[in-house]
């Protein structure tokens, strides 16, 4: 006979890397008090991780042993579960595109639902919660310079700009250019400011 916690690890085993678990997902396979149990004995047993509070994502087998899912995975999954944006953080943008080698200690992304911390073995992971505005274009080089320009700020927005634009070809600074409507208005015109520069060249 099947217990609740096999089917609950047959159940996460099935999933995709990166996907969560939480004990609603899994009352098709036991009453609440029961599922409940059985996650906290995976957890106790290592063939869980706890995510967060209520939370839960399976560890990943490689040759070499289990690691923890990827970071990135997992915030997607959690994205997609609740309906929010997310999107990697300024910082991050500004270390991908080479206009920083600051290398943060956790990895930080930004997020149009609450702030949150989450633990993937011994990575943590921090969920910030930012205004709309700078989750333009999630997944673009264009956006990931939007991103940049916001964490750079205004004092150093005209240094930035000049080596965003560098690192964007033609069509990437036309998106950049178009993500202006919302934006600050220092933001908005370091951005004109590139389309001017784009359509003189």
């Amino acid at each position: 006979m099947t217990t609740t916690s096999q089917a609950i690890r047959a159940y996460a085993e099935a999933l995709p890397e990166g996907a969560t678990l939480s004990a609603k997902e899994l009352l098709h396979l036991g009453e609440r008090a029961a599922v409940d149990q059985a996650l906290s004995r995976l957890v106790r047993r290592r063939e869980l991780l706890r995510v967060r509070r209520g939370l839960f994502a399976l560890s990943v087998k490689t040759r070499f042993g289990e690691r923890a899912p990827s970071a990135s995975i997992v915030v997607e999954s959690i994205a997609k579960t609740t309906g929010e944006r997310v999107s990697i953080s300024g910082a991050a943008a500004a270390n991908l595109l080479g206009l920083s080698t600051q290398n943060p200690s956790r990895q930080v992304f930004w997020t149009s639902g609450p702030s949150r911390h989450l633990k993937l073995g011994a990575q943590k992971v921090e969920l910030r919660h930012v205004p709309n505005w700078q989750l333009r274009a999630p997944n673009s080089k264009a956006g990931h310079a939007f991103r940049a320009l916001a964490y750079f700020g205004q004092s150093e927005a005209r240094e930035a700009m000049n080596k965003i634009k560098l690192r964007l070809n033609e069509e990437e600074q036309r998106e950049l250019f178009g993500l202006r409507a919302n934006a600050p208005t220092w933001m908005a015109k370091e951005l004109s400011a590139l389309a001017v520069s784009t359509n003189a060249s």
